[in-house]
């Protein structure tokens, strides 16, 4: 019976002075991979270059454009619509006590929603409509004392509510200035923006059409990517793009199966390449 330090020793020898080749000794692929080729190692790195180089020239999963390339974005219609911080920091401020008489001056851009038409009901009709109910009420309380309201009595009415309504207009105007919005307020401005840029002209407010809601979330990728650029450490906000992008993956794949004409139209007007938002996205 042999004793487990000859069996040691034994082995040993065996291993050392057999003339088996080491490597069946081993479980590694590499070892019993055969010796390839120069001309197969050259196919193989010719593949393999070829293969960076298309991963270089591939569109940004996040931007939608290829590297360097800012071009296809600022030339598109999302990018015409949505309005930046740096450009509402750069508009002119308003003046800080509005004159009393004249054209009420207006910002650039306005919060909470406000459109044309609220621009004029707020800043045209609200001032006149509010002398002509201090009129009203002129003429009202001398109905009761059984004499009507003198021409005079008009003229001083108007004189003294027409300069006060106006330069409560003026104050209104500095109050709903972009200007005093943070982040939130300038991004609900920018998700206005791309429901009526980006919906149909019989259905202004169709939130719910695939294109408004690529176009929404498009918006929303990118300022968490600046975000992130300023922000490194944020994982947080890196998971929230991973989810972003996902999303805006698969309203586009719907879109492109429902009507393929819509689905190359819409990527043109958010500045996205197709293999941006096509295949595995990588992030």
């Amino acid at each position: 019976m042999f004793s487990a330090r000859r069996v040691a020793q034994c082995s040993r020898m065996t291993a050392s002075s057999s003339r088996v080749p080491s490597s069946s000794l081993h479980s590694s692929a590499i070892l019993h991979a055969r010796v390839k080729s120069p001309e197969a190692k050259a196919n193989l790195e010719k593949r393999l270059a070829k293969e960076r180089a298309a991963e270089l020239s591939r569109p940004h999963v996040v931007l939608g454009n290829k590297p360097g390339d800012e071009t296809k974005w600022k030339n598109c219609d999302l990018a015409k619509v949505l309005v930046t911080e740096e450009d509402v920091r750069a508009a002119p401020l308003l003046p800080s006590d509005p004159t009393l008489e004249g054209k009420v001056d207006l910002p650039n851009y306005v919060n909470f929603g406000i459109g044309e038409e609220e621009k004029k009901m707020l800043f045209e009709s609200l001032p006149e409509m509010s002398v002509e109910a201090y009129r009203l009420r002129a003429q009202k309380s001398n109905a009761k004392k059984g004499k009507p309201v003198s021409a005079e009595e008009l003229q001083a009415i108007e004189e003294k509510y027409a300069p006060l309504e106006h330069y409560k207009a003026g104050m209104l105007a500095r109050v709903v200035d972009l200007q005093n919005a943070n982040a939130k307020g300038i991004a609900y401005e920018n998700r206005r923006r791309c429901v009526e840029a980006f919906s149909e002209e019989g259905n202004p407010n169709d939130t719910g059409r695939p294109e408004v809601q690529a176009a929404i979330l498009t918006m929303r990728i990118r300022n968490v990517w600046q975000h992130i650029n300023q922000f490194k450490h944020d994982v947080a906000s890196r998971r929230g793009l991973r989810t972003l992008i996902h999303k805006r993956a698969k309203v586009l794949r719907y879109l492109k199966r429902k009507d393929r004409d819509r689905y190359d139209a819409v990527l043109d007007r958010l500045g996205l390449e197709p293999k941006s938002v096509e295949g595995e996205l990588v992030i």
